[in-house]
């Protein structure tokens, strides 16, 4: 059996044009970009190949990121090979629009997925009436009506802590929608753009964006700023949240345990999923 090594990979991205980041037949992926990347920089297939990529979230068609992690196996022989080189390598082969930033060895034990403790996204809106800066155009949505900050905020309050958001989820069979928010708020930037910041241990599939739509709706007077939190009570994804668009949101931090500690954080976390 071949010797291998877990290898940490740190990555950025514009979703703009991924289909998302999970591997997709006849599609455009930040997995599949990756994966092409590090095949034609091993030189071969089979007992080469980079082994078991787990990310850390995957993320929907559209969506950013800064702080994307995930890891994988390779060679042990192979990667001492290429260890001095890897990353400057890696940042000939992938596009433009996608980087690894930083390639580190890590202990078996870590699971990029399953060792995490948080996930933190920020999200961007431009509510001034000319819309976002051009070169913000694809991270930042522009909003036609003005934002208040301080219903925005209040609206956020009712949403922390530990609920069953099933009201702000595309539900999966035999998945919880319990999460955690250790974090949501917002702040006005220099250049007046808006932006969100939420912290959790995961998210469900398109929360980050149904929240906001639903914390929009508070800022801009439609509803008023205990209206999300009531929603806490549904059991089923309501039809009153307007998911917001995918380009405004990126995956910016993931957060992992002391090296000791993997093995226990992944162990907790796949009973908590379960």
């Amino acid at each position: 059996m071949t010797e291998t090594i877990r290898l940490r990979l740190d990555v950025s991205y514009d979703g703009a044009d991924f289909s998302g980041w999970a591997v997709q037949p006849g599609r455009r992926t930040v997995a599949g970009v990756l994966i092409e990347a590090l095949e034609r920089l091993l030189g071969a297939s089979g007992a080469q190949s980079p082994l078991g990529l787990t990310v850390a979230g995957r993320t929907d068609a559209g969506v950013h990121a800064t702080g994307q992690v995930c890891h994988i196996e390779l060679p042990v022989e192979r990667y001492e090979e290429l260890a001095g080189s890897l990353l400057r390598r890696l940042g000939g082969l992938m596009p433009p629009d996608a980087r690894v930033k930083g390639v580190v060895p890590v202990p078996a034990t870590f699971d990029a997925r399953f060792s995490a403790t948080f996930r933190r996204y920020e999200y961007r809106v431009c509510d001034d009436g000319w819309g976002p800066e051009p070169l913000r155009r694809y991270d930042t949505i522009g909003w036609p009506r003005p934002l208040d900050l301080d219903r925005l905020n209040a609206a956020a309050a009712g949403l922390l802590g530990e609920h069953d958001f099933a009201a702000f989820c595309k539900r999966k069979e035999h998945a919880t929608t319990i999460r955690a928010i250790a974090r949501l708020d917002w702040r006005r930037e220099a250049d007046r753009t808006l932006v969100a910041t939420v912290q959790a241990d995961a998210f469900c599939q398109a929360m980050v964006r149904s929240l906001v739509g639903a914390m929009i709706a508070v800022g801009e007077g439609r509803r008023e700023p205990e209206w999300p939190a009531k929603l806490l009570t549904m059991r089923e994804r309501s039809s009153e949240v307007t998911v917001a668009p995918a380009h405004g949101l990126t995956l910016v931090a993931v957060g992992y345990p002391g090296e000791a500690e993997y093995a226990a954080r992944a162990e907790a976390t796949r009973r908590l999923r379960a």
